[in-house]
């Protein structure tokens, strides 16, 4: 079975509903000539956007010379009621700042040390799965959301405070489009960006609650009670090349970006991964089959065993990227396969297309897991998988998902089998959800697989 994609669009439309298909969901606005193209571009009144698919073009902007395409504010315009000022919207030296304070966080020494509570995570998802047709964006978000409080402040989703940030933060990513249009407007900074009344509320509260979190885990710190976890990690790592530490309202941006990057994207991965196993039940069948081999108590060591299982995540993360589109803009004039752009232009590098693009995979749109162990597919992945974006903008969190991901997906594949019942849209919230939401049929499975 093939995974759907975006209803196909005219290679021509006007600007009035290019803009109109954008506000409602920036996959359907997209004109299937773009999964072939290795560049396109898009004028309006206000400024020019440029789709980059060409591997060397993306490698310019996001690894050779990153610095010359810093981030777009028109994506900040959308985002920060959220995020403020957070290591996602920033650039420069703020950003590098925050990086230096962030990524120790994230190494691997680290990332082994949040493996139990990823598992109690993953069982306690499985302890709450009941047989019947279930919403599984809602069983993904949950445990995902449950991860994130687990290794980042050491408490389970059912706390109090957690339990809020995360009712929150789903009325929010619901309301929330990527850009609002604003991004379309030259409009200056000064400028007062309109947003939905029931976004601003929904991140004035998520903020709120997080505010509070942050404030409970400095009086911690200071009394020296405070949990070895993540975010005691970076609330106590100076910047070494300043000695300064994130401030409480520094931390809120920044636990605001780890909600958002830890639990939307991954839920949205794991949902689709369900999907997908759901649709093509022996693969499912042979991922229970490797789960099973991880016993009650498994240990860090034993997630190698899920070969498989990582194939199944990386292949969901090809074709359903949580964030479809990374956006740019060039600070100086740029030529870019025998082209001209003005400084100010919008680059646009998708996920989205690059992973689906008829020329840098085979069967792009086919499920198939097998591809990420032959040359063709390594080939491809080089040239044209970039789910954690690339260069020094990689997401900090890449290898505490890989761990999250199938460590998920395995455990709640090896209590159930699921079957489809029916074929879900994709679209483009704050992350690639279904329209109307993925429901599958859940029935237990037998001890032995």
């Amino acid at each position: 079975m093939t995974p759907p994609k975006p209803e196909p669009r005219p290679d021509r439309v006007s600007l009035w509903r290019y803009l109109r298909l954008f506000r409602q969901d920036i996959l359907s606005a997209q004109p299937a000539r773009l999964y072939r193209a290795m560049m396109a571009e898009f004028r309006t009144p206000f400024f020019r956007s440029y789709l980059c698919n060409d591997p060397a073009l993306v490698n310019r902007v996001l690894v050779e010379t990153p610095d010359d395409f810093p981030k777009s504010n028109r994506i900040r315009a959308g985002l920060e009621p959220l995020l403020g000022n957070s290591v996602f919207v920033t650039n420069g030296e703020v950003w590098k700042h925050q990086r230096r304070i962030i990524d120790p966080a994230f190494e691997g020494g680290r990332l082994r040390g949040t493996f139990p509570a990823m598992l109690a995570a993953g069982q306690a998802a499985v302890a709450r799965l009941e047989a019947g047709v279930i919403e599984v964006e809602e069983l993904a978000s949950h445990a995902a959301a449950d991860v994130i409080f687990r290794t980042l402040f050491s408490i389970p989703i059912e706390h109090e405070l957690a339990a809020r940030v995360f009712h929150e933060f789903r009325a929010y990513q619901r309301s929330q489009p990527i850009l609002n249009l604003a991004a379309f407007l030259p409009l200056p900074n000064w400028f007062p960006r309109f947003h939905r009344s029931s976004t601003r509320q929904a991140a004035a509260s998520i903020r709120g609650l997080i505010e509070r979190l942050c404030a409970e885990r400095a009086a911690q710190i200071a009394a020296g009670t405070a949990p070895d976890d993540l975010a005691t990690k970076i609330m106590t790592t100076p910047d070494p090349a300043t000695d300064q530490l994130f401030t409480t309202g520094e931390m809120v941006d920044q636990v605001a970006i780890f909600f958002l990057a830890g639990h939307e994207t991954s839920a949205s991965a794991l949902a689709w991964a369900l999907y997908l196993l759901a649709s093509h039940p022996q693969v499912q069948d042979r991922v229970a089959a490797e789960a099973a081999t991880l016993g009650d108590a498994p240990d860090f060591a034993a997630l190698s065993r899920l070969k498989l299982t990582r194939d199944v995540f990386r292949e969901t993360l090809r074709l359903y990227p949580p964030v479809p589109m990374i956006v740019r803009q060039n600070r100086c004039p740029v030529r870019f396969r025998a082209r001209d752009i003005a400084a100010g232009g919008q680059i646009v590098i998708s996920p989205w297309h690059l992973h689906r693009h008829e020329r840098l995979w085979q069967t792009p749109d086919d499920f198939d897991p097998e591809r990420w162990q032959t040359e063709a597919g390594r080939v491809s992945a080089r040239d044209g998988f970039i789910p954690f974006s690339a260069g020094p903008r990689v997401c900090p969190g890449a290898g505490f998902a890989m761990i999250e991901g199938p460590l998920l997906l395995a455990l709640l594949v090896r209590a159930m089998r699921f079957t489809p019942t029916d074929t879900p849209v994709p679209v483009a919230h704050l992350t690639v959800r279904a329209r109307d939401g993925i429901r599958l049929r859940a029935t237990a499975r037998v001890a032995a697989v």
